[in-house]
């Protein structure tokens, strides 16, 4: 009997972690919804009010790039605010600079600032260096089956989001007449506000960090070949699906076709990047993280062929679409490759690392795509997809090739 206990107490932990989990997960899908309609509404408006505000039209899309800027460089602190005061505490203060964010927003295109209006969008990215962790947090305490499900289910509300976003756009970007679309950053600074009351509900995962160590050094957890990887799979999933989607809609327009139809491809894309996130993570149950993986790298070079095929708008939306199915998989399927290299202990140092380089990436993407559009047109922007997927799938097989055993 007693030699039974121990592994009847293992599952019982197992079970218990997987019961908190769900619930976690499931309070930081709704907290998803919310937060992730940010970003929808700067890139949905931030261009527009840059061509309004900025005395250098060149610079109208600057809005857009520095949410991610923000995103990326706020990675670290918000790992430090994590570690140091728990996910909750910091998901609260996060909620509350979303709340500063949208509101300064609002205020620099109330005064007709362009200044603050890229400040308030900036510091939005920060807001969400904090969300982006989400995918994270709902794995603290699942078991290495769940994992995978409750990254799926948190990014699932992206879905939420995408609605949520533009429709707060459309019902607030009139609601003050003297300043067009500071209405809608109002509705930001409220969906930042109503964030924080969601993710109150959350309930922090058993403390294991201990208080003097934090685990192996981040130059050895950085250094595994499967760390590697999965950073690589990640930022070539994101930064490729971030190039591609800031250049489609300038492509459509450039090619003849109304800003209706480009709106309506972004629309499709962000149903092919979150609607895939009900049944993802079953899929990588059965197929495993790493050709989950591939399969979305896969359809990202997909998308490419397909936009190097034709301008019609079908083209476009067909391109969009496989693009967003392919940073579903791919994305997620690199988040969870991630939960397999580090110890409880290090995670929140890994996990910013990890986000760090990622949204550094889609920076970088974001603020390159036009000016490689302008240079090179969309038949060049689809031929940069190729370079980086090859690599990455080919770090993937290596990977699979040089795995070794599971220790017993």
């Amino acid at each position: 009997m007693s030699a039974h206990s121990p592994t009847s107490s293992e599952d019982a932990r197992i079970q218990a972690g997987d019961v908190l989990a769900r619930r976690n997960a499931l309070v930081l899908a709704f907290a998803q919804a919310l937060a992730g309609a940010s970003p929808a509404i700067v890139v949905s408006l931030g261009g527009l009010v840059g061509q309004n505000l900025a005395e250098n039209k060149e610079l109208a899309t600057l809005p857009v790039s520095l949410i991610n800027l923000g995103l990326a460089l706020g990675t670290i602190p918000a790992a430090m605010m994590m570690r140091r005061y728990g996910r909750r505490s910091a998901y609260v203060l996060a909620g509350l600079i979303g709340v500063i964010a949208g509101s300064m927003a609002a205020a620099g295109i109330a005064v007709a600032s362009f200044g603050l209006f890229c400040l308030g969008t900036f510091i939005a990215g920060f807001w969400g260096s904090y969300t982006q962790s989400y995918r994270f947090a709902a794995t603290d305490t699942a078991s290495e089956a769940f994992k995978p499900k409750a990254i799926s289910w948190v990014m699932a509300g992206g879905l939420a989001a995408g609605i949520i976003g533009p429709q707060t756009v459309i019902w607030t970007r009139d609601m003050i007449v003297t300043a067009p679309f500071a209405g809608a950053f109002l509705g930001q600074a409220v969906l930042a506000l109503l964030s924080v009351a969601v993710v109150s509900f959350l309930r922090p995962a058993p403390v294991t960090d201990a208080p003097k160590t934090g685990g192996r050094p981040l130059s050895e957890i950085m250094s595994q070949p499967r760390f590697i990887v999965a950073v690589v799979a990640g930022l070539v999933s994101y930064g490729l699906m971030s190039f591609i989607m800031t250049a489609a809609p300038l492509a459509m327009i450039g090619c003849g076709h109304s800003v209706g139809a480009a709106a309506l491809g972004i629309q499709w894309h962000i149903l092919g990047m979150f609607g895939p996130s009900f049944f993802t993570g079953n899929l990588i149950g059965r197929f495993g993280k790493g050709r989950v993986t591939a399969a979305g790298l896969v359809l990202i070079g997909l998308a490419a062929v397909i936009g190097l095929s034709g301008i019609t708008v079908a083209h476009f939306w067909v391109t969009l679409i496989l693009l967003g199915i392919g940073w579903n998989f791919g994305f997620i399927g690199a988040t969870a490759l991630v939960t397999d290299c580090y110890r409880p202990e290090e995670r929140t140092k890994v996990q910013a690392a990890n986000d760090f380089l990622v949204f550094g990436s889609v920076a970088v993407a974001s603020f390159s795509s036009g000016k490689l559009l302008n240079a090179g047109g969309w038949d060049n922007v689809n031929w940069l997809v190729f370079p980086p997927v090859l690599v990455a799938l080919a770090l993937l097989a290596w990977q699979r090739q040089a795995k070794a055993p599971v220790p017993a």
